[in-house]
């Protein structure tokens, strides 16, 4: 099969041949329609991900139709349209039974602990526990364009903060899992308060239904007092989705007393132990911190059902179509923080 291969870190991305996946004896293979590029993706090519090995093929935001399952696969057979979460558990363990898959101890990662999706197939283990069926009106591209970002947006704004109707959600970053953040904020009913510092992504937000846009660069220096004056006191829920310490610490200070910060954007290189300001916000305002990290497949129902209602369309969010022998320049892109919304792959074999 074609794939995109990468044989050194930060080099070329070579279109090669590699063996088709094997079956998994309790999985299944899938061929891949479409795959989004995702800027965790962008982290495992730099070599800022300790998972990755090389030669390695990344990819995990995919979706296509099964093509081949194994003895122990039962409940999906060739043919299912089908996704599933990049975080695959193995379905057998406490967390796995306690319905929280995405900290299993022994979790495969497509793309990251295997080789992922930038592929004509790929091979997915503990089928039954991790395939999710696409519903008919969810295409290949739109079910890829939500892959990680919608659902680890969910996640961590429904799942983790427990966002309400009527509350201030303050988005820090509105990249694509950002934006994913804006859309289900509004779907929620929250009033939801994006911040940014490029004028067009503000405006996909203010498309996506934000209440209210910051451009961080002409905020005075001062992200978190702005948040604060725009909210009424402070956001109740804010979601740092870029992995950044100076938006970190504006997230934390854009709160209001009991507020909630969600850690979405995973923090790499010198940005993994940034200073926490403890006792002047976390402690005297009693903030609660949340991390989250990708989602179970048993959660994308209620994606579906909001998809279905009408109150959101992840299609929205898809910017561009690629083939996969331009996955290396999206990437490229990305050392820059160029590009809105979100790039998908949706021709693997050119």
């Amino acid at each position: 099969m074609k794939a995109a291969l990468i044989t050194e870190f930060d080099g070329p991305i070579d279109i090669s041949q590699v063996p088709d996946p094997t079956c998994p004896r309790d999985g299944a293979v899938v061929a891949v329609q479409a795959c989004g590029v995702c800027r965790s993706d962008h982290h495992a090519w730099k070599g800022a991900d300790p998972d990755v090995a090389l030669p390695h093929v990344m990819g995990h935001e995919f979706a296509g139709e099964v093509i081949e399952t194994g003895p122990e696969c039962h409940a999906f057979r060739p043919g299912d349209r089908v996704t599933a979460p990049f975080i695959l558990g193995c379905g057998t363990c406490a967390d796995c039974r306690g319905g929280e898959p995405t900290v299993c101890a022994g979790q495969t990662v497509i793309g990251f602990t295997v080789w992922g999706a930038f592929a004509e197939r790929v091979a997915i283990p503990w089928a039954d526990y991790n395939l999710v069926r696409l519903p008919d009106r969810v295409d290949y591209a739109a079910a890829a364009g939500m892959g990680c970002r919608v659902t680890t947006a969910f996640r961590g704004v429904v799942d983790r903060a427990a966002l309400r109707p009527g509350e201030w959600l303050a988005v820090h970053g509105c990249g694509g899992v950002g934006l994913s953040a804006v859309m289900i904020g509004a779907a929620l009913g929250a009033r939801v308060l994006a911040v940014d510092i490029d004028p067009g992504s503000l405006d996909m937000a203010d498309a996506l239904g934000a209440d209210a846009t910051l451009d961080a660069g002409k905020a005075g220096g001062d992200v978190g007092a702005a948040v604060q004056d725009m909210t009424g006191g402070g956001a109740h829920v804010s979601v740092e989705a870029l992995g950044r310490t100076e938006t970190f610490e504006a997230s934390l200070r854009g709160l209001r007393k009991l507020g909630r910060h969600v850690q979405i954007g995973m923090p790499v290189g010198g940005h993994a132990n940034p200073p926490l300001p403890l006792l002047d916000l976390v402690y005297a305002r009693q903030l609660t911190l949340h991390g989250t990290r990708g989602i179970g497949a048993h959660r994308f129902a209620a994606l579906f059902e909001m998809i279905a209602a009408g109150r959101m369309d992840p299609a929205r969010l898809v910017t561009r179509r690629i083939a996969l022998s331009q996955a290396e320049g999206a990437l490229r892109e990305m050392d820059g923080f160029a590009g809105r919304g979100v790039t998908v792959i949706d021709r693997m074999d050119a």
